[in-house]
């Protein structure tokens, strides 16, 4: 079957919460299958885009949680920052604190769901991973669990 075989799938997600509004899934892949001049992850570009994405998705300012994965802190990510305040704010995560990050849920119950399963190559292991993520798209209270699950506070000091 042409594109299956070996390879990886990144996953980008945030869990974007507002107000009013019911908790939201966003998410982006990439799938690598070890060719030539393909990326093998998400670089500061895609993570800005999926910013951007949020950003448009909630109409209006939105306030990221980040860790400190590598693409997160690089000049090119720091500079779409800084030229973007007037709707982006971004705080930083201590070095290691996936207890207090929703996403981190997000992969956890993934995770959960792929436990053995067999696919037939990796593109067919990226649809599986799209389709449960949009099925957590659509479950608001599952969202809101992981939110729970960090402690955080969502109401302003």
């Amino acid at each position: 079957m042409p594109g299956s075989g070996s390879g990886r799938v990144s996953i980008a997600r945030l869990v974007r919460i507002k107000q009013g509004m019911r908790t939201r899934l966003i998410y982006r892949t990439i799938t690598y299958h070890r060719r030539k001049g393909e990326a093998k992850g998400f670089g500061p570009g895609d993570f800005t885009a999926l910013l951007s994405a949020a950003h448009q998705r909630s109409g209006g300012p939105i306030m990221v949680v980040w860790d400190r994965l590598p693409a997160h802190v690089y000049a090119a990510t720091r500079t779409f920052i800084d030229a973007h305040t007037d709707w982006l704010l971004v705080y930083r995560f201590s070095a290691y604190a996936p207890e207090l990050n929703p996403a981190e849920g997000v992969w956890a119950c993934l995770r959960d769901k792929l436990l053995n399963l067999a696919v037939d190559g990796i593109d067919q292991l990226t649809l599986v991973i799209r389709s449960k993520l949009k099925q957590m798209q659509y479950q608001p209270t599952l969202l809101d669990g992981f939110v729970t699950e960090t402690g955080l506070s969502l109401q302003p000091p």
